[in-house]
């Protein structure tokens, strides 16, 4: 690829990955890139390169056209668990490695070409927070080598069985109290407390379960 002078940053929703995106946007301009930082895929404006972070809605042909390359960060072996939530359904499964990649942007979802690769490790204790924050600079450093290294990069075709995860709702939150602690205690590390509660249901009635890291003195 060409040398990258213009860069866009797209995050369309209020996502947890908001912190991440805003530190891209500062390092781009310490690289002394043109960076536009979009809240909207109607905010893009002609670039280089446009990375999207964390965004829930496909981003038009149209929009699609205002970059030379328009890139994605997808936590999965692709082209093996495309779709949604892919780090919460890997610790469901008990994976500690999580593989993410740099895709290109594509009509089809999670379907382009593979630019980067690499994983962050999971020791099996984190909490939401915690796993979020490990994602959260996984995605920044991804973003920041292809910055460094794109001249380098010759990005390879998907290949193998494809698979799809589906959307979490807040309803997969849900605790069996038919199982132990030990048996759901990944489940409960998927779970947010304030956006996503823990939850069961139990002589009626149904209650909220949050979860935290304790200190006992």
């Amino acid at each position: 690829m060409k040398n990258i002078n213009t860069v866009n940053v797209l995050v369309d929703n209020d996502s947890w990955i908001l912190p991440y995106a805003e530190q891209l946007v500062t390092i781009c301009k310490e690289m002394g890139l043109d960076v536009a930082f979009a809240r909207n895929q109607h905010q893009l404006v002609q670039s280089d390169v446009s990375f999207f972070i964390g965004c829930t809605q496909l981003v038009s042909p149209e929009n699609l056209k205002k970059s030379a390359l328009n890139l994605v960060v997808h936590e999965s072996a692709l082209p093996e668990g495309k779709g949604f939530a892919p780090v919460a359904w890997q610790i469901l499964e008990g994976k500690h490695d999580i593989p993410i990649c740099l895709i290109e942007a594509s009509e089809a979802a999670d379907s382009g070409d593979i630019w980067l690769q690499d994983s962050f490790s999971l020791t099996g204790n984190e909490l939401y927070h915690d796993w979020r924050a490990k994602q959260g600079q996984a995605t920044l450093a991804l973003c920041i080598k292809f910055l460094n290294d794109s001249q380098r990069i010759t990005p390879i075709k998907q290949h193998g069985v494809e698979s799809f995860f589906a959307r979490r709702t807040p309803r997969d939150s849900e605790l069996s109290i038919e199982k132990t602690l030990e048996q759901q205690f990944d489940l409960l590390r998927t779970v947010d407390n304030d956006n996503f509660p823990a939850f069961f249901h139990h002589r009626g009635k149904t209650y909220k379960l949050e979860i935290s890291e304790y200190d006992v003195e």
